[in-house]
């Protein structure tokens, strides 16, 4: 991973995304030059678009007569519901609520090929191209007026995505439920446009899977990993930019409302995660290099290719965790967790009670809302040391006092979850307790 991102060593990433964030308002013109070189390269940092002729994605553009089939799309386990495009950057645009446009953003989410023009698009609900595909369906609700004069735009989407559970369920040709079908009628037909890059250099891809805010573009984050920009260029049928230098490139859209069943899929937990209703994507134009390279992987019961992507964005990151939850430390994500599972934290303790706080304060940072299981210990113990954890949460524990649960979301690839998408989570304070002040006075009990 470092030799992929162009570094000695991981944490050198870390330390400048903490050098960025400890950026003081300069107090002289030393302090003024100082700063030069870490605002050049952020500036450094945004895309750079150019010419369909500078692109090399652009050498060969088919706008008819294509077929997936072309290309060496793999089935990576006996069980798999077909072949599936493994390694995509999915490129979307928030289609914005007020008539503009709004970020853009590179996902990775496989994509199940069903025939040389189509394939599934697996965004699993609380994905920013999800939200992008709701803002489409709430534009398009919104779009009718009589939707408006009956219900407000407002309530026009609130109906639309109770009615198809966020765009997790089709959407019939009749009424649904006592909701007017007039309510869901502009959805049909409507379309949110995606472009997916495949085979980009190293730092896009692995922006596509880092747990980046919304409001920041992944060809900024990539931009600033390479230290210098992402060249992009204009797709040929849809209005968005991909890598100009990718191997092959997909345009086309998905049509809102309408799903179809997608898997099985041996996923990087090491089990297959069943069939489930996901959005269609139709291709419009395929381009790509001359001879390209298909760009691949293969998850499966870790350690696989992915753990070491994984690692890569466990310490990456930690600084802008740090700069949420301050007291954290260093945290670990054993890759045998499969990360999602399972986070070990540890804190520089102030106060009774504070394990707890940092406990919910990483259940509410993005992605992390998935981590099933959260084990806080004290500064002292070395959390990449599993050994020592175990000790720690053995000897510091009172079970009924330092263990606690709280529903909410899980990942949709959580096969144990009591329901798709929702379930339980559990915390643990292994952290040492300190002696307790009892109060006094009248207002003891």
């Amino acid at each position: 991973m470092a030799m992929a991102l162009g570094v000695e060593r991981i944490e050198e990433i870390a330390e400048r995304i903490q050098g960025l964030m400890n950026i003081k308002a300069p107090e002289g013109l030393f302090d003024k030059l100082k700063m030069l070189p870490q605002l050049g390269a952020l500036a450094g940092s945004f895309p750079k678009t150019v010419s369909a002729k500078e692109a090399r994605c652009k050498q060969v553009i088919l706008t008819d007569n294509f077929d997936l089939n072309q290309f060496p799309i793999l089935k990576c386990w006996p069980h798999d519901g077909g072949r599936f495009i493994t390694l995509p950057c999915v490129h979307t645009r928030n289609p914005g609520s007020g008539g503009g446009a709004g970020k853009r953003n590179i996902g990775m989410y496989r994509m199940q090929v069903y025939d040389g023009q189509t394939t599934g698009m697996h965004w699993q609900r609380q994905k920013v191209a999800a939200e992008h595909y709701r803002q489409a369906m709430r534009n398009a609700v919104t779009a009718d007026e009589l939707n408006q004069n009956q219900y407000g735009p407002k309530g026009a989407m609130v109906a639309a995505m109770a009615e198809s559970a966020g765009g997790a369920a089709a959407i019939p040709d009749g009424r649904i439920g006592g909701l007017p079908q007039v309510a869901l009628g502009n959805l049909k037909g409507s379309r949110l446009e995606v472009a997916v890059a495949i085979g980009t250099d190293p730092a896009t891809t692995f922006a596509a899977i880092v747990p980046a805010p919304p409001e920041v573009e992944e060809f900024l984050i990539a931009g600033f990993l390479r230290g210098r920009p992402v060249e992009i260029v204009k797709c040929e049928t849809v209005d968005l930019e991909v890598p100009a230098h990718a191997e092959i490139v997909l345009e086309g859209y998905v049509e809102l409302g309408e799903l179809r069943s997608e898997g099985p899929f041996g996923d990087h937990t090491g089990f297959y995660t069943l069939t489930d209703d996901y959005p269609v994507f139709h291709i419009t134009c395929i381009t790509h290099r001359k001879d390209p390279v298909y760009a691949a992987t293969v998850v499966g019961k870790p350690p696989m290719e992915d753990a070491w992507m994984g690692k890569a964005v466990e310490r990456i990151f930690l600084p802008a965790m740090k700069m949420t939850i301050p007291e954290i430390v260093d945290i670990h994500l054993p890759v045998e967790a499969v990360f999602h599972n399972l986070m070990l934290v540890s804190i520089r303790k102030s106060y009774p009670g504070q394990a707890r706080k940092v406990m919910n304060a990483i259940w509410s940072l993005g992605q992390a809302m998935f981590t099933k299981c959260i084990v806080v210990v004290d500064e002292d113990c070395d959390v990449q040391n599993v050994g020592e954890v175990v000790l720690r949460a053995a000897n510091n524990i009172d079970p009924e006092r330092d263990i606690q649960f709280m529903l909410g979301p899980v990942d949709s690839l959580d096969h144990a979850s009591r329901l798709p998408n929702y379930g339980s989570k559990m915390g643990i304070d292994a952290t040492r307790k300190w002696k307790a002040k009892a109060s006094s006075g009248p207002g003891r009990r």
